[in-house]
């Protein structure tokens, strides 16, 4: 079995080996499978921006899915190591952070505990529904304040691994991981 540090290296150098037009068609066709889920009742909506230059899967596909059925979007900023998390509007301005994530300038803070769907980023995932990311333990920090019941979708271009090495307390599970071919559900 791979260690994270061997799972984060390997899935951002198989990112950054897809060409845009694949990044684009895999984006899209993940986006399709996010209207197969169970979560379209729900009104608030977390949704992470790409770093484009780690080929992070292209989370404006969902954009007009959701903004078309009228849901709250939420994004979050980086401050000071934790996220904080603001309501997309009309004159929500976005700026490149230092890691290159596009995130909001200010705007109308929203609560953890008022999100109620949460897509995740993530390197990689296994048959579990545990995640890699980038190390930095942010998104677990933050999906630990959400309503138990939040549900927690990764998004993913490749498919799951059997099983992660090194599983801490504080990784938080998701209960869906979108991938351009599958869902997979773990709750």
């Amino acid at each position: 079995m791979a260690t994270k540090k061997e799972l984060r290296s390997k899935y951002l150098h198989l990112r950054k080996s897809l060409a845009l037009e694949e990044v684009e068609q895999m984006s899209l066709a993940i986006a399709t499978k996010a209207l197969e889920l169970p979560i379209w009742d729900a009104d608030y909506f977390h949704l992470f921006m790409p770093i484009e230059a780690n080929n992070e899967v292209d989370t404006t596909a969902l954009m007009p899915l959701l903004m078309g059925r009228d849901k709250s979007v939420v994004l979050p900023k980086v401050v000071e190591g934790t996220l904080k998390h603001y309501l997309l509007q009309d004159s929500t301005l976005l700026a490149i952070n230092d890691w290159g994530i596009p995130e909001p300038v200010s705007g109308i803070e929203v609560q953890p505990t008022q999100l109620e769907v949460v897509f995740v980023p993530l390197l990689t995932f296994d048959q579990r529904g545990h995640r890699v990311g980038y190390g930095k333990g942010m998104y677990d920090g933050f999906l630990g304040q959400c309503a138990p019941e939040v549900i927690k979708i990764g998004l993913s271009f490749f498919e799951a691994e059997s099983d992660f090495e090194e599983v801490f307390p504080t990784d938080i599970p998701l209960d869906y991981c979108l991938t351009p071919k599958r869902i997979y559900r773990f709750n």
